[in-house]
C-alpha cells in the first residue's frame, strides 16, 4: 500500500507570520476543553453496525425476501477465553481452495432505511488438514440469511459421503468470526464447502466494500469500491482473512446498466438479467491467480478509461468521466508500461497477469493499494493535469505508481506469511519505487531523494525509545488495530532505508540475483523475511562477495532491534565507535535488544579527493588507522547516506568540514552536504554536539543553490520554528534566516526572468519553492508583496496565472496576510475545484489564515463529509495544527471530539498516528505534557487504535522538547542575535 495521507514538501513549510500578541490570542480563543468534551460526549455519535440483529434484504441471486437471524449459541463476551473463537488467529485446521462470490451493490439508498447496502452470496471450498468439529470464517458487520437448515450457513462435503452437519452457528463480534460448530469432526484430507447469503452496509467508512460519492455535472454519483488491506475483506464477504490463506477467487458483480464493473480478473462475460423486477447486468470475471484476501478488489462505477496495449498486456486507467475527458489519466497510462517493463527486467519475471488496471477514487484512505490487477488510488496519486499539477505532484504520481507496480511481484506473487513482516513488503516497495520512478523520469535524479523523504524522515521516529523493531514476534501482532499500527514510518521508510543499504553493500547485481531466486521459489506462496536472507546469501556466495559475517547476522542487527547507531570517528586517533542514538539521551530504554543495541555497520568514506575502501564496524569500537588525518585533511563518512546511521566527528574534523563548506562547498557531494546539516542538528538535540555547532552548518547556505542541502536545513529549522515561534527568539531567528535566504530568492528571480519562466531542473524547481516559502516566512517584503499581488490578481480577474509549482506557497502566504475575503475566495475555489490536486493545495492553504474564527470553522468542517471528505479530515486538522495560531485550537478540538472522531473514522484508520503526531508536534511545556497525559488517561476506554504508539511517541517527544528548550533557549537566542547583525557592524 502507498503511504498514508501526503503532506507535500511545500505544505510542510506552512507560512504564518505571527505578531507579538499571538500567544495571548491563542489562549484567549482556545476552546474550553472540559465544556466541549462534556457537550460532545453527549452528542449523538455514529452507531456501529450490528451483526446480530435481524435485517430484511434481497439477496444477490434471488428475488425472495429473507429474514436474517442468529441461531442460539454461546453468549458473546468481550473477554477472551481459551476457545478458538475468542482468539484472533485462525486455527490451522482448514485451508481455503477457492471462493465463488457474487455481490450486488446498490448505488441508491434504501427507500425505508435510507442506507446504501450490498447483498451477496458466497461459497468457499476448503480442505481439512487437521480433524476438527469447528469452522471459523472471518466476518465483520455482515448480516446473514438463515439457511433452510436453520443456521447461518450450509456445509457440504465434496469428497463423497455425508459430511458433518452444523450444530450451532453464531457471530463472534469481538474477534470477527462466523462460527459454525459441527456435530462431529471434519475428516482430514477431505474437501468441503460452506455456503452463505448475506447483507452488508455500503457505508462511507473507507474500509471493506464501501461507497465513494462525488458530484459531476451537478449530479451526485456513487461508486461502490473496496479497500481490504489489512483486515477488511471480511466486511465484504465471509472469508479466511489472513495473508497466508491464499486461494483462487471467482467474482461475479451484479450492477445497473450504464455502470462498469471491475475486479482483479479480466471480464469473462456481461449479460442482461432480471432480478425481482430489476433489469441489471451480471458481469463475470476470470478466476484470479492464487492470492491473499487483502489483495481483492471489486468496483462498480460509471467511470471512463484510457487504455493501451504493450506486448499483449492491456493497461487501463479509470477515473471520473470529466477527468478522463480532460486527459488527466494520460500521464499515468504513459508511465505504467515503462515502469512495468523495468520491473520485469529487475525481477527477471514476466508480469504475472493479463491486464493492469488502475483507478482513481474520489474517496480513498491511503495513498494507493496494490490490489492484484486492479490498483486503487487517491485521485491526487494518479491523475495529472499540466494546468493544475506541480512537479512535486508529478513526482508523487510516478513514485506511487512504481511503488504499487513493484508489489505485483514482491507482496502479491510472493506474500509475507503474517503481518509482523509487513516491513519487508512495504519497505521493499518504498525502496524500489525510486528505481521505477527513475526509469519513468530519468532526468530527475529522483533516486537521491530517498535520503530526504525516507532516511532522514524516519530517523526522527526511530531515535525515540518508543520506537519498535522492523520485525515483531508473530504472537505480538494479533488484533486488527495492532496490524494497522504497523503501517507506519518504521515499516515503510526504515524498511526502505535498510534494504537500500543492503543492496549497496552487496551490489545491486548480487541483490537482484538473490531477489529473483526468492521470487521464483515462493511464487504464489508465502514467505518470511529470513527466506529472502537465505537467497541473498546464496547469491553472495555464488559471486564471492566479501562480507564480515553472514547476511543473517548483519541484517538481524538492523531488523530485530529498534533504533540505529551514531558512528563517532576520531580523526586524531583513528578510533571509531558506535552507540545507540537517542534524541533524549536521558530517556530510559525498556525494550530489550538481542544485540545490546550494537550493529554491524558498513562504512563508506572518503578523504579529500579520494574515496576510500569500504570498512565495517562490527564491535562497540575499533581503531582504523586509515581514518587518522593530519594538516587540513578531513574525513567524510557514510557517502551518499547509503548507511542507516548518523556520523559524529572530533571537533577538529567538524571544523575542517565546516571550513570547506564555507570556502568551496562543492567539494562535498550534495547529498553529504544535506547529511552534514541533518546529522549536526540531531546530534545537537541529543546533546552530543553544541547547538551552536549545528547552527554553523547553515551559514554556508548563503552561497549554496542546491535543493537537498536547503531542504535538509529547512526541515531541521522547522523544529526551531515549532519550539520558538511563541517566544522572543522568533524575531532574531527570522532576521538571520531572511539574511541567509535573500540571495537564493534573488537567484531564482534572476534565472526566471523576474518569475516569468520555470527553472529547467527538477531539483531547481523544488528549490525555487523553498526560496519563496522561506523568504516570505521570514518577512522579506518583496516576497510577501509578490505572493499577495499574484493572489489578488486571481481574485480580481478570475484567471489563475500562478504557476502550478508555486500555487500552494502563494495561496498560503496570501491567505495568511489577508482577511476573510481571501479565505472565502479560496474556500469557494476549493469547493468548485475539478481536480483533486488543486483542491488539496487550496485545502492545505486554507489552514494558513491568522484568523482563529476561520480556523475553528475549518476544524468543524472536518466532521462534515459534505465539506471535507472523510479521507482528508485528519490531514486537515494537522494542517491547522501546524499554524501557530491553529495549534491550540486543533488540540482542543481533537481532545473535545476524540470519542466522536474515533468512532466516526474507525480505530483501524491508518491516519490516526499522523493525527496524534501532527497536533502535538509543537508541544514543549510542562502544561502541554500534562494535557497530553490527561488526554491519554481520559480516553483509555475509547482507545487510540492505530495511533496508540504515536501517543506514546508524542509524550516522549514532548519530554525531550522540554529538556532541549531548557538547555538551549538562551544560547540559541544569543547565536541568532549575533548572526543576524549586518556584516558591516
Amino acid at each position: 500500500m502507498g503511504k498514508g495521507f501526503f503532506i507535500s514538501k511545500a505544505v510542510g513549510l506552512v507560512v504564518v507570520i505571527v505578531g507579538a500578541g499571538a500567544l495571548a490570542t491563542i489562549i484567549a480563543l482556545s476552546v474550553v476543553y472540559s465544556q466541549e468534551k462534556a457537550k460532545n460526549n453527549n452528542d449523538l455519535l455514529p452507531t456501529t453496525t450490528t451483526t446480530t440483529t435481524s435485517t430484511t434484504a434481497t439477496t444477490a441471486t434471488t428475488a425472495t425476501t429473507a429474514t436474517t437471524k442468529t441461531t442460539s449459541g454461546p453468549p458473546i463476551t468481550p473477554a477472551p477465553s481459551n476457545e478458538a473463537w475468542d482468539k484472533y488467529r485462525l486455527p490451522k485446521s482448514l485451508v481455503p481452495h477457492h471462493y465463488n462470490v457474487t455481490l450486488w451493490p446498490r448505488l441508491t439508498p434504501d427507500n425505508t432505511t435510507g442506507l446504501y447496502i450490498f447483498t451477496g452470496d458466497s461459497t468457499v471450498v476448503f480442505d481439512c488438514v487437521e480433524e476438527t468439529d469447528l469452522i471459523l470464517i472471518h466476518s465483520n458487520k455482515l448480516n446473514y440469511t438463515t439457511q433452510d437448515n436453520g443456521h447461518l450457513a450450509k456445509l457440504l462435503s465434496l469428497s463423497g459421503g455425508e459430511g458433518p452437519s452444523i450444530k450451532t452457528s453464531w457471530l463472534q463480534v469481538v474477534t470477527q468470526y462466523l462460527v459454525l460448530q459441527l456435530n462431529r469432526n471434519l475428516t482430514k484430507g477431505q474437501r468441503y464447502q460452506v455456503v452463505t447469503e448475506f447483507t452488508g452496509e455500503l457505508a462511507d467508512d473507507l474500509g471493506g466494500f464501501y461507497r465513494s460519492e462525488y458530484v459531476e455535472d451537478g449530479k451526485k454519483k456513487v461508486v461502490a469500491t473496496t479497500q481490504m488491506q489489512p483486515t477488511d475483506a471480511r466486511k465484504a464477504f465471509p472469508c479466511f482473512d489472513e495473508p497466508a490463506m491464499k486461494a483462487v477467487f471467482y467474482i461475479t458483480l451484479i450492477h445497473d446498466h450504464g455502470t462498469v464493473a471491475l475486479s482483479n480478473g479480466q471480464q469473462r462475460a456481461s449479460d442482461n438479467i432480471t432480478i425481482g423486477g430489476h433489469d441489471v447486468l451480471m458481469t463475470v470475471f476470470e478466476p484470479t491467480k492464487k492470492m491473499s484476501t487483502y489483495l481483492l478488489a471489486f468496483i462498480v462505477s460509471d467511470f471512463d478509461s484510457v487504455d493501451s496495449t504493450i506486448d499483449g498486456l492491456l493497461i487501463r486507467v479509470f477515473a471520473r468521466k470529466s477527468a478522463i475527458a480532460a486527459k488527466q489519466g494520460n500521464y499515468a497510462l504513459n508511465k505504467t508500461g515503462p515502469i512495468l517493463r523495468f520491473f520485469e527486467e529487475y525481477y527477471n519475471s514476466k508480469y504475472p497477469l493479463p491486464k493492469s488496471d488502475q483507478i482513481a477514487l474520489p474517496d480513498f484512505n491511503a495513498g494507493a493499494m496494490e490490489n492484484w490487477g486492479l490498483i486503487t488510488y487517491r485521485e491526487t496519486a494518479l491523475l495529472y493535469d499540466e494546468a493544475f499539477s506541480s512537479n512535486s505532484n508529478k513526482q508523487r504520481i510516478a513514485t506511487i505508481i512504481a511503488h504499487e507496480l513493484a508489489h505485483m511481484w514482491f507482496g502479491n506473487l510472493v506474500t509475507l506469511r503474517w503481518w509482523n513482516d509487513l516491513w519487508l513488503n512495504e519497505g521493499f516497495a518504498s525502496y524500489v519505487e525510486y528505481l521505477g520512478a527513475h526509469e519513468a523520469e530519468d532526468t530527475w535524479n529522483v533516486k537521491d531523494l530517498i535520503v530526504l523523504n525516507d532516511v532522514q524522515r524516519v530517523f526522527a521516529v526511530d531515535a525515540l525509545v518508543s520506537s519498535h523493531p522492523l520485525s515483531s514476534d508473530e504472537d505480538d501482532i494479533q488484533r486488527p488495530e495492532q496490524i494497522s499500527e504497523l503501517f507506519d514510518a518504521i515499516s515503510y521508510s526504515k524498511g526502505a532505508s535498510v534494504l537500500r543499504m543492503l543492496s549497496d553493500f552487496l551490489t545491486e547485481d548480487v541483490f537482484t540475483m538473490g531477489l529473483r531466486t526468492y521470487l521464483n521459489e515462493f511464487a504464489y506462496g508465502n514467505a518470511i523475511y529470513t527466506d529472502l536472507w537465505n537467497h541473498l546469501q546464496k547469491a553472495a556466495d555464488a559471486n564471492s562477495t566479501v562480507l564480515p559475517q553472514s547476511i543473517h547476522n548483519i541484517m538481524n542487527t538492523w531488523v530485530l532491534q529498534m533504533g540505529f547507531p551514531v558512528v563517532t570517528i576520531n580523526t586524531t586517533t583513528g578510533l571509531v565507535s558506535q552507540q545507540h542514538f537517542l534524541l533524549d539521551p536521558d530517556s530510559e530504554i525498556t525494550t530489550p535488544s538481542p544485540f545490546n543495541y550494537q550493529w554491524i555497520v558498513p562504512i563508506k568514506w572518503r578523504k579529500p579527493g579520494v574515496i576510500q575502501r569500504q570498512t565495517w564496524l562490527q564491535n562497540k569500537s575499533a581503531t582504523i588507522d586509515e581514518m587518522r588525518t593530519s594538516g587540513s585533511d578531513w574525513v567524510l563518512a557514510n557517502l551518499n547516506v547509503v548507511g542507516y546511521y548518523r556520523v559524529h566527528y572530533d571537533q577538529g574534523n567538524w571544523d575542517r568540514l565546516l571550513n570547506i563548506l564555507g570556502t568551496d562547498h562543492q567539494v562535498i557531494p550534495v547529498i553529504n552536504r544535506a547529511q552534514l546539516v541533518d546529522d549536526a542538528f540531531n546530534l545537537a538535540r541529543a546533546k552530543i554536539i553544541s547547538t551552536e555547532l549545528a547552527l554553523r552548518t547553515t551559514k554556508y547556505l548563503i552561497n549554496d543553490r542546491e535543493y537537498m542541502p536547503w531542504e535538509s536545513a529547512m526541515n531541521n529549522l522547522d523544529f526551531f520554528f515549532l519550539m520558538f515561534d511563541r517566544s522572543e527568539i522568533y524575531g532574531p531567528m527570522q532576521d538571520y534566516l531572511r539574511k541567509q535566504v535573500t540571495p537564493l530568492f534573488y537567484h531564482y528571480k534572476n534565472i526566471t526572468g523576474n518569475w516569468n519562466r520555470v527553472p529547467t531542473g527538477h531539483m531547481d524547481q523544488y528549490n525555487q519553492v523553498n526560496a519563496i516559502s522561506l523568504a516570505c516566512k521570514t518577512g522579506l517584503k518583496e516576497c510577501q508583496y509578490l505572493t499577495t499581488y499574484w493572489f489578488k490578481e486571481w481574485m480580481d480577474t478570475k484567471i489563475n496565472d500562478i504557476h502550478t509549482n508555486l500555487r500552494y506557497v502563494v495561496y498560503c502566504n496570501a491567505i495568511a496576510a489577508g482577511d476573510s475575503e481571501e479565505w472565502e475566495f479560496a474556500w469557494s475555489q476549493f469547493k468548485n475545484a475539478t481536480i483533486a490536486i488543486e483542491a488539496d493545495k487550496l485545502r492545505s492553504a486554507l489552514a494558513c489564515t491568522k484568523k482563529p474564527w476561520l480556523l475553528n470553522r475549518f476544524l468543524e468542517y472536518t466532521l462534515n463529509p459534505a465539506m471535507i471528505r472523510k479521507q482528508d479530515a485528519t490531514s486537515t486538522i494537522v494542517y491547522v495544527a501546524k499554524n501557530v495560531i491553529g495549534q491550540a485550537l486543533a488540540w482542543d478540538f481533537v481532545r473535545a471530539r476524540w470519542s466522536y472522531i474515533f468512532t466516526q473514522y474507525g480505530g483501524g484508520s491508518f491516519s490516526f498516528s499522523n493525527l496524534i503526531n501532527g497536533v502535538t508536534q509543537r508541544f514543549s511545556t510542562e502544561f502541554e505534557l500534562q494535557q497530553l497525559k490527561q488526554f491519554k488517561e481520559d480516553n483509555i476506554e475509547v482507545g487510540f487504535g492505530s495511533g496508540t504508539l504515536a501517543l506514546d511517541q508524542s509524550i516522549e517527544r514532548t519530554i525531550a522538547n522540554i529538556k532541549w528548550i531548557s538547555d538551549n533557549k538562551e544560547k540559541v537566542l544569543d547565536w541568532f542575535q549575533e548572526e543576524a547583525k549586518p556584516a558591516f557592524l
